[in-house]
């Protein structure tokens, strides 16, 4: 009797101690934001991927870590969640449309990670100047985007807004999203924004551009700028940036990207946008280190521009049906202080293009390899 109670005792003490790791359950326990539910089952939130390439740096990009994810399945929710500095996970499910002047400001805040469950899409179909754009991330520290895709409307030079812009942030981590259409660029980065790694991302011109722009282009298909003006001195010693496992496809004519003053690692690219009219632009005081990419296809893959650039080297690259310069400035660039794998340029393609690769191609918010 006395061995049976024992035995009770012990089943008893083993069930209460196994029911407090059992709520950490692969669903999520979503937030209750400004009256807007979403009730949907997902995935937990995985492991912290370790960060690469420049975000590596300074101490690391962990983004929101481990803790339950809130979904958002509606554009007041999301706006809701990516503003409340107490929210540090955010999944972003099905379809959102931001409405036209809703471009969503994500300002001051540190450690936080947004990404999208599989097809996740965030969508603004408004072209005018001060009404575009999707997402302005500002004065930001330690931020994970992952696995969404951000479409615009389509290019129209009227000095509008891109789909994303990073402004004075450190440690940002852009993984396995796609840029599509965007007004003024896909994917923006600028004022002393520091230590950004952007990896298995696509850029992509889906819809033709809009002429007659105030601007004066008629074919404002500019993928990415970094570094806003050859006056903006400050980003000076700034703009350390890492473009890896990227693919600049179709409809991109020129910014892939196109830098000032950063130290920016360009490598395991794919470029193969067969109206390009050039391909990776060296602007002023541009540190870049262009390596083991394929280019394919495509119009000046190297455009040193005025030649003002700091150092251009030029590496172990794939050039396939190629015209124009194919050649750095003859200044070697920066060493990387961080340590990647680099493909052979002959597997990049492959690895690029794969069903698990450059874009929105991701399950959720789970670690790419590099």
């Amino acid at each position: 009797m006395k061995n049976k109670y024992l035995l009770l005792c012990l089943v008893a003490m083993a069930m209460a101690f196994s029911m407090p790791a059992c709520k950490k359950t692969n669903q999520s326990e979503s937030a209750d934001l400004n009256g807007e539910t979403a009730n949907s089952t997902i995935a937990a939130t995985e492991a912290v991927c370790p960060s690469k390439g420049w975000s590596s740096q300074n101490g690391g990009t962990t983004g929101g870590g481990e803790v339950t994810a809130t979904v958002v399945t509606n554009y007041t929710a999301l706006k809701s969640a990516i503003q409340n500095t107490s929210v540090k996970v955010i999944q972003v499910n099905g379809t959102i449309t931001i409405p036209s002047g809703g471009r969503i400001s994500f300002q001051d805040q540190t450690g936080k990670t947004i990404f999208g469950s599989s097809g996740a899409k965030l969508i603004s179909a408004d072209q005018t100047k001060d009404n575009s754009g999707i997402m302005y991330i500002k004065r930001c520290n330690n931020i994970i985007i992952r696995n969404i895709i951000f479409e615009g409307p389509g290019a129209y030079d009227v000095d509008g807004q891109d789909n994303v812009t990073v402004d004075a942030c450190n440690n940002i981590w852009v993984d396995h999203c796609e840029f599509r259409d965007g007004v003024d660029g896909n994917f923006d980065i600028k004022n002393i924004s520091d230590y950004i790694t952007v990896s298995y991302c696509k850029f992509s011109y889906l819809k033709p551009p809009k002429t007659g722009g105030s601007g004066g282009s008629d074919d404002h298909r500019f993928s990415n700028l970094i570094g806003s003006s050859d006056g903006a001195t400050a980003d000076r010693g700034h703009l350390r940036i890492t473009f890896v496992r990227c693919w600049w496809a179709q409809g991109c004519v020129s910014r892939m990207p196109r830098v000032r003053f950063g130290k920016v690692h360009i490598v395991n690219n794919l470029f193969n946008s067969t109206v390009s009219k050039s391909c990776v632009q060296a602007g002023f005081e541009s540190n870049l280190l262009v390596e083991s990419n394929v280019f394919e296809n495509v119009k000046t893959p190297i455009d040193l521009m005025d030649n003002t650039a700091t150092a251009v080297q030029v590496r172990n690259n794939l050039f396939t049906s190629v015209t124009g310069n194919t050649s750095g400035n003859g200044v070697n660039a920066f060493t990387p202080p961080y340590s990647l794998t680099i493909l052979n340029a002959s597997s990049v393609k492959a690895t690029v293009t794969a069903s698990n690769g450059a874009g929105a191609t991701l399950s959720g918010n789970v670690c790419s390899s590099l």
